[in-house]
């Protein structure tokens, strides 16, 4: 199971390069825009104006594969009810081919999530969100592969950084803060040998290895794991193999004692994080050293199509992870993926960050749901991939994450659309070491839909729509389920460097067996481009 996860981890994600598709477009632009927006329960309305700056930029060669989109917004209010706020919202993947055998790849996020589960959904603007936190992540690192005669070598090294800004406003649902995560650095190198079947015995034959490393302030967390894997793959049929593998893992957790008081509450800084006790010790939260074995199917009917699953024991229970693939043409794919594993919030959201295409769709929406949930990708390349998983909530504690996600993207002529949907569940990695610590065991839960649809009227008319639903069950605290669904619609008209656009959402949220909140957006604006 690892050999997979390794392998999808530090090599997916490049978009298919045509001829034909090469192409260098870099489009920097401002923008200024006035938004209302109506909270139809409590009969309150709001104004402000957003100035934004951005770029948008795309390369795609045979040796270069590059595209970023990044925007930079200044959001003012008219009275004291709204704050002003800095917002910044960016994606970027790349691919660099050095030499035929080493190729450098990388990627960024800039977006707005979740501080924890339990607050509303943090594409909405509107009003002073609470439980919404600034987030940046950011990772490099070289991958090769080649041959020493009929054996395959490969494979490569990757440095992640993720931060994120503590929220202004705690949850509305409790009115207490969780462990509020500041940054963490990742690493991850790994190598493999891999023999094909066929070549010199009946069967294929993977000898794996690898080495993580995260570490997080908040509390000196520290994840180190060590891995080493074989599998074996059987051929039965030309398109169909039988495999299965044994692997070895030693993954350890730990972190430092928090400072209490005198009257036994954490001491916390002003952004409400944990401070260490200098007389405490480190702890261990997680501790597995052992074997673990699995089994599978790995169908390849042509080069579109693959199917590739694995259930076996693994961290002391049943473990099953899964992927499928399908290339329909350059303007339809498809992507599942099933995942189980020990993780932090940042070793998940670089690893979600890499299984991103080379070539995506950036968006029109202008009611600020870019980044924050589905990528989808660009005719001609992968499918693309859901960023819900990892940033369903942040979490300084580590989880066994386990879930589901689902992708599609088409482009029919002149009309693209998307639609992703999926389920996450976070089972807590921490010890109990006084309030306001996650306790070992509490779990949280995730379900999301997202959909989009552009259309081009002409050459210079576009209408695209948006539509996202999520809920989300948080184990801590008072067992809340959280809803928030949405839709929005935008109308852009371009006068040459100068385009024009208006958009228009509906959203509502709630608690369970509370009073939900709906709410209206109205946006107006132009850009120029330069």
């Amino acid at each position: 199971m690892m050999r997979k996860t390794l392998i999808i981890a530090l090599g997916t994600g490049l978009a298919v390069t045509p001829v034909a598709a090469r192409e260098r477009q870099i489009t920097p632009y401002i923008e200024v825009a006035q938004v209302l927006t109506a909270d139809l329960t409590n009969d309150d309305v709001l104004t402000y104006t957003t100035l934004a700056a951005g770029i948008d930029a795309n390369v795609q060669t045979r040796r270069v594969q590059v595209q970023a989109s990044y925007r930079y917004e200044r959001r003012i209010g008219y009275d004291d009810r709204l704050a002003d706020a800095d917002i910044h919202s960016g994606l970027a993947r790349a691919a660099v081919r050095v030499a035929a055998p080493l190729t450098i790849e990388g990627g960024a996020l800039a977006t707005r999530t979740r501080s924890d589960i339990r607050g509303a959904a943090p594409g909405v603007l509107q009003g002073n969100v609470a439980n919404i936190s600034q987030l940046y992540a950011i990772y490099a690192g070289p991958t090769f592969g080649s041959h020493i005669g009929p054996v395959g070598v490969s494979g490569g090294y990757r440095f992640g950084y993720t931060k994120v800004q503590a929220p202004s406003i705690v949850s509305p649902i409790t009115g207490e803060r969780r462990d509020v995560f500041d940054d963490s650095r990742s690493q991850q190198a790994q190598a493999s040998l891999n023999l094909k079947s066929g070549t010199v015995l009946p069967v294929g034959i993977t000898l794996s290895g690898a080495w993580v490393r995260d570490d997080a302030s908040q509390l000196a967390q520290v994840y180190e794991g060590k891995y080493g894997r074989l599998d074996v793959l059987y051929p039965v049929l030309p398109t169909l193999a039988l495999t299965a593998g044994v692997g070895y893992e030693n993954i350890e957790i730990s972190r430092r004692d928090a400072l209490f008081d005198a009257a036994g509450q954490a001491v916390v800084n002003a952004q409400g994080r944990f401070q260490i006790d200098p007389n405490g010790q480190r702890r261990i939260d997680y501790n597995f050293d052992g074997l673990y074995y699995d089994a599978g199917v790995v169908w390849r009917p042509n080069q579109r199509t693959q199917l590739e699953v694995h259930a076996g024991e693994r961290y002391g229970s049943f473990s099953a992870v899964g992927s499928f693939t399908y290339q329909a043409s350059k303007t339809v794919a498809v992507r599942v993926s099933g995942y189980d594993g020990i993780q932090t919030f940042g070793r998940q959201l670089q690893t979600s960050l890499t299984e991103i295409p080379t070539a995506f769709n950036p968006g029109t929406n202008q009611l600020g749901q870019n980044f924050n949930g589905c990528v989808f990708g660009a005719q001609g390349g992968a499918a693309g991939n859901c960023l819900n998983s990892a940033l369903q909530s942040v979490s300084t504690s580590a989880f066994r994450s386990r879930g589901v996600d689902a992708v599609i993207s088409v482009t029919r002529g002149r009309t693209n659309f998307g639609l992703g949907a999926g389920y996450a569940n976070r089972r807590y990695l921490a010890s109990n070491a006084g309030p306001g610590i996650i306790i070992e065991g509490l779990e949280d839960e995730s379900y999301y839909l997202q959909g989009y649809i552009n259309h081009q009227l002409d050459t210079r008319t576009s209408i695209d729509a948006n539509v996202f639903a999520n809920y989300f069950l948080s184990g801590f605290g008072p067992q809340v389920g959280v809803y928030n669904i949405g839709a929005t619609t935008t109308l852009n008209r371009r006068f040459g460097r100068f385009n024009a656009f208006g958009s228009v959402g509906i959203y509502n949220f709630g608690q369970d067996q509370q009073r939900s909140i709906t709410s209206i957006q109205a946006l107006l604006g132009g850009r120029y481009s330069f």
